[in-house]
This record gives structure tokens, C-alpha cells and sequence, in this order.
């Protein structure tokens, strides 16, 4: 077939893990964390253009919202393809491609980048950043794959969180050009990620693997779309992670917008909220091994809750500190949610399969088969909560002057995750037969019970 391809793979087979498949599993997570920060970062990338597009650009505040949401849309739509491409091509030899992919837009955006370019321009370009989007659903299929469901959590979440990294990586990158050379030379924040992404394609070339088991299951893909559980994660994970990728976008241009801050000052916070966001994505997944996933998806929602509203309270008095604690706690709830709600797929479809009469392998196996279907879903469908964020935000400036009115939106949206939560995997239904413990961290008492009552 070409390339690196590993015939067999069998990580739940505690032997075969340990004497070499945890240091296999381990090389390629570190290079898919590596290929995936990048494409982060080229995602986001507009979040950081719109705050050197001063007004010799002719764009107004809604005219930025809409081009960050635009880059939003369609990272969102190209997770659906880039998560079947890992079964079709590899994952070693996906990640090559779509790291090489991102030059193209970076690219492009090097050259448009000046006052005078036409606002349509600026659209195409921003669209094409979505591609960076793709890159997370890919990576998480593939990572998937290497992974026995007790090490999900944790490995999921690390692969994930080193890819939202990239988000406040180019703030930070984008606070230093406006520190040092001003806000007049974006074009040093392209100069930098054009040689990364090379390097994150050379890289991924040399010591990553494809895995020969994994292979397109069209069936896998319609079992996956036929299952509730599915679209109920996809809208749980439209309040985790399309919060964190909708704030990371809009966070510098609210700041700019509402409160006045310079490009400069906008830039100096912006990264703090997605940094925090990234570094507890593991510790979410992690908790989620520990605790169940619901229960600690439940409680984010809780607290997201208390934290839209202590944004919404800010906005109402104008008041800058507290609207930054409480925005920056939205980001850091996201980012344990993000976790949390993706250790719950594997375990879901796992529980799943117990219920259809399967057991070892083959239960493990139809486990695999179905999350890895359904990430591609639920991450597209996640990240399309980040564009309802943008405009929603796009809508509130034009209609109040503030963000009021989105904030109320937020809020309402976290109540209803929380309600379908609790309804979904913890309610605990009368007469509910026992579910096997499927492993360390899965979700025998919450997610379990629901299943056996439901599936």
C-alpha cells in the first residue's frame, strides 16, 4: 500500500499494548498534537488579522464578525470529509496532506493582507482558513484508533487540548508583531507559520503510522447517522467546544468593540482565555476516566451557566473586570467540557454494543467503529456552534450597540445542555437492568443505566 502502514493493531490486548503498542500509539499522538496545533492556529488566524484591519481597511465591526464566522462555517463542514479521509489515505498520510494543505490559505492571506484589497477578497481568504478546521476531526479519528478505551480520556483530550494550543499561540504571536513592529505588519504573523506548517508535514512524514485495520466503513458511517446518541453529543458538544472556538474568534474583537480597547490591548488578553481553554481540555478528559463523563459534563454545564451570567451582568454596567473574569471562566469550562463529552462517544457506543448482545472483542470493536464514525459528525456539528457564537455576537452589535443580547442567548443554551444531560445519561430510569463495567472511566452507573433503558 505504501508508505507506513502497521497490519496489526490490537490495543486493548494488554500484552500487545505493552510491549510496543503504548510506545507506537504515544510517537504518533505527539506528531497528530503537533500537525493539529498548526492547524489551529491557521483556523483561527482571523481572529488575530481583524485586529491589525484598522479603519484604512473600510471594515466595520460587523464586517469582521462575518469574516471570522466565515472561517468558522467551513472548518465545521470539512470535518466531515477530513474524518473518513484517515480511513481512506492513513493517518499518517492525511496528516501529510492536510499540513501541506495549509499553506495555501496562509499563503493567499501573506499576499491580500494590506488596506485597499476588496472586502470579498478578504472573504474568499478567510474561508479558506477553514481547512486548519478540518484538521482536528482527522487527528481525532486517527488518535482514536491507536487508543484502548481506558487511555481515551486521557489521550483524546491531550491530542485535542495541544491542538486548541494553537488557538492562543497565534494571539500570542500576533500580540508580539503589534508589541514590537505595530499594527501595521500583519504579514509577520504568516511569515512565521508558513515554514511551522512544513515542518509539521516533515515531521508527520517521518514518524507517524497508518494503521492497515482501520479502513472506510460506509455502514460504520450510516449506523453512526442513524444513532440518536450521535446528534444528542453533537448538540452537547455545540455548548463545549463551539463555545471555546466561537469565543477564541470573537474574545479580541468584543474587546475592541464594546469595551474600546487598541488593537494592542485587545491582543494582550485575548490569548489568556483560549490558553486556559487548551491546557484543562486533558484534565477534563482525564476527570471524565475517573468520574464518568456525564456527571462531569453536567457540572461544566452548571458552571458555564453562573459564568454567562456574571458576562451578562458585566455587559448590562460596562464593568471590563468582571466581564473578563467571567468570559475567561467561560473559556476554562469549555475547554474541561471539551474533554469530558468526547470520552463519553467511545464509551456510549461501547455501552452500545453490550446492549446489542456483544461482549470482548467484538463489543470493543463495534465501539471503535461507531465513535469513529460519529467524531467526524459531532465535531462538524460542535464547531458549528462557534459560528452561531460569531453571529450571534454580529447581531447583538447591530441591534443593541453590545453583546447583551447574545449573552442572554449563551445562557439559555447552557440551561438546555444541562437539561439534556441529566435526561439522557444520569436520570436513572426504574427497573433499569444492570450494564457491564465496560472499563476504567466509562459510564456504568450514568450513561450505562440510560442506555440499558433506551437502546
Amino acid at each position: 500500500m505504501g508508505g507506513r502502514w502497521i497490519e496489526r493493531w490490537e490495543p486493548e490486548d494488554e500484552t500487545f499494548w505493552r510491549e510496543g503498542g503504548e510506545r507506537v500509539a504515544r510517537r504518533n499522538l505527539w506528531f497528530s498534537v503537533f500537525a493539529e496545533h498548526i492547524g489551529f492556529s491557521v483556523w483561527t488566524l482571523w481572529s488575530v488579522m481583524v485586529l491589525f484591519m484598522g479603519p484604512q481597511y473600510g471594515v466595520d465591526p460587523a464586517g469582521k464578525f462575518f469574516l471570522i464566522a466565515t472561517a468558522t462555517l467551513v472548518g465545521a463542514f470539512v470535518r466531515v470529509p477530513y474524518t473518513f479521509a484517515v480511513a481512506r489515505f492513513g493517518g499518517r498520510n492525511w496528516t501529510v496532506c492536510s499540513a501541506l494543505l495549509l499553506l495555501l490559505p496562509t499563503g493567499l492571506a501573506y499576499a491580500v493582507m494590506e488596506p485597499g484589497t476588496s472586502y470579498g477578497t478578504f472573504m474568499l481568504v478567510a474561508a479558506l482558513t477553514g481547512v486548519g478546521g478540518g484538521n482536528f476531526a482527522s487527528s481525532m479519528t486517527n488518535i482514536n484508533a491507536f487508543f484502548p478505551l481506558r487511555k481515551k480520556g486521557w489521550a483524546l483530550g491531550l491530542n485535542a487540548g495541544g491542538g486548541n494550543i494553537g488557538v492562543p499561540v497565534v494571539q500570542l504571536v500576533g500580540l508580539l508583531v503589534i508589541g514590537t513592529a505595530g499594527a501595521a505588519h500583519p504579514r509577520i504573523v504568516l511569515g512565521v507559520y508558513l515554514p511551522l506548517i512544513v515542518v509539521a508535514a516533515v515531521c508527520a512524514a517521518l514518524f507517524m503510522d497508518n494503521l492497515a485495520p482501520v479502513r472506510n466503513d460506509t455502514g460504520a458511517v450510516k449506523d453512526a447517522v442513524r444513532s440518536r446518541h450521535t446528534w444528542i453529543m453533537a448538540f452537547l458538544y455545540i455548548g463545549t467546544f463551539g463555545s471555546f472556538i466561537g469565543y477564541s474568534f470573537a474574545f479580541g474583537l468584543v474587546l475592541q468593540t464594546q469595551f474600546g480597547r487598541t488593537p494592542l490591548q485587545a491582543a494582550s488578553l485575548t490569548f489568556v482565555g483560549p490558553l486556559l481553554g487548551s491546557l484543562v481540555r486533558p484534565v477534563g478528559g482525564a476527570l471524565a476516566d475517573r468520574k464518568g463523563g456525564a456527571r462531569i459534563t453536567l457540572a461544566t454545564f452548571a458552571a458555564m451557566s453562573v459564568a454567562a451570567g456574571v458576562v451578562l451582568y458585566a455587559s448590562v454596567v460596562a464593568s471590563l473586570g468582571i466581564f473578563l473574569v467571567g468570559f475567561i471562566a467561560l473559556f476554562a469550562l469549555s475547554g474541561l467540557g471539551n474533554g469530558s463529552t468526547y470520552k463519553m462517544i467511545p464509551a456510549i457506543f461501547l455501552t452500545q454494543g453490550h446492549r446489542k448482545g456483544l461482549s470482548g472483542e467484538a463489543a470493543e470493536a463495534y465501539g471503535r467503529r461507531l465513535s469513529g464514525a460519529s467524531m467526524g459528525l459531532i465535531g462538524a456539528v460542535g464547531a458549528l456552534g462557534g459560528l452561531g457564537i460569531n453571529l450571534a455576537f454580529r447581531q447583538s452589535f447591530l441591534t443593541v450597540g453590545s453583546g447583551t443580547g447574545a449573552f442572554v442567548a449563551f445562557l439559555v443554551f447552557y440551561g438546555a445542555c444541562m437539561l439534556v444531560t441529566w435526561a439522557v445519561y444520569l436520570r436513572r430510569p426504574t427497573a433499569v437492568a444492570p450494564v457491564p463495567d465496560t472499563a476504567a472511566g466509562a459510564e456504568p452507573t450514568g450513561a450505562g443505566a440510560r442506555e440499558a433503558a433506551e437502546v
